[in-house]
């Protein structure tokens, strides 16, 4: 019997794998660069190599013009990924790599939530308790009271939340534009929105800083294609809960490189996040599929 398009589990998952292991170098890479260049300027440069790799794409998505109305949504989510990858890089140089990795699990929520508030989408009671588990894992992660929080763990707060909302509109804009558009689109709005931040407390960058955050647009942009890959190849319900071994390499690349303490609160929160995430995952893939299947007293045709 020939397979279906997501009838690979197996590619999908090592596909998401790929994913999981780009991401780990390019949040090494940023660790690495540290707070030797300001946040905006790291993440301007980042992107504006991305934008070179980018450009065979982006020329003729510009020629063909965007559908009516388009442009509003796409300066809006460019300007929501400019605030989110600037606190990502300000926090990526500041807190242990585990801790924004487990922080950065949130942004499906902040998507759920915000479907919710937005679109009108229903919250059903299995799904807020999810919610509530996975802000529980944050808390886990995040220990308020118990020890200090720091700018750092603010900003990949806020980084998450900018995240999850440039998603919603990435969701609304993907009914009239192809993912490869919307990937080059975001890649142009995000570093011409970057670079006032930039210019306005520009550091002469030294080439060994240049040459890493050439790593990190390579490995991101390789990261978001093996991530698409995967998609493609297997149900979610597959691929989600591979994403927790980005933890577990994060935690070991802060331990290896960074001399960063395995923090097992980290793990566990960020376990608690993954596997609400799964379960909603879960929850509604059996949904379409009910909506789907019809009755066994269905007309035959």
């Amino acid at each position: 019997m020939a397979t279906t398009d997501q009838d690979r589990p197996l590619a999908g998952i090592l596909w998401m794998l790929a994913t999981g292991l780009s991401f780990v170098v390019v949040t090494g890479a940023v660790r690495h660069v540290g707070t030797g260049l300001p946040a905006a300027q790291s993440a301007f440069i980042r992107f504006l190599f991305g934008l070179v790799f980018l450009m065979p794409s982006l020329v003729p998505v510009l020629r063909r013009g965007l559908p009516a109305g388009a442009w509003p949504l796409v300066l809006g989510r460019g300007g929501l990924h400019v605030v989110a990858v600037t606190l990502w890089f300000f926090a990526m140089a500041r807190i242990p790599v585990a801790e924004v990795t487990a922080i950065g699990y949130l942004n499906p929520i902040v998507v759920t939530v915000g479907a919710a508030l937005l679109f009108g989408e229903t919250l059903a009671a299995r799904r807020i308790a999810a919610i509530a588990i996975a802000l529980l894992g944050a808390l886990v992660v995040l220990r308020p009271g118990l020890r200090e929080v720091t700018p750092g763990h603010l900003a990949q707060l806020g980084a998450a939340v900018s995240f999850g909302l440039s998603y919603l509109i990435a969701k609304r804009l993907s009914a009239d534009l192809p993912a490869g558009a919307l990937v080059a689109l975001l890649s142009l709005t995000v570093t011409v929105g970057l670079a006032p931040l930039a210019l306005s407390a520009w550091v002469p960058p030294a080439p060994e800083q240049l040459a890493w955050l050439g790593v990190v647009a390579v490995f991101a942009t390789f990261g978001h294609y093996a991530m698409a890959r995967a998609f493609a190849a297997a149900p979610l319900t597959v691929t989600q809960p591979v994403t927790f071994l980005q933890l577990v390499w994060a935690s070991l690349l802060g331990w290896l490189a960074f001399d960063e303490a395995v923090d097992p609160f980290v793990l566990l929160g960020g376990a608690m996040i993954i596997a609400a995430i799964s379960y909603m995952t879960w929850r509604e893939a059996t949904a379409r599929r009910r909506a789907i299947t019809p009755p066994a007293d269905a007309a035959k045709l």
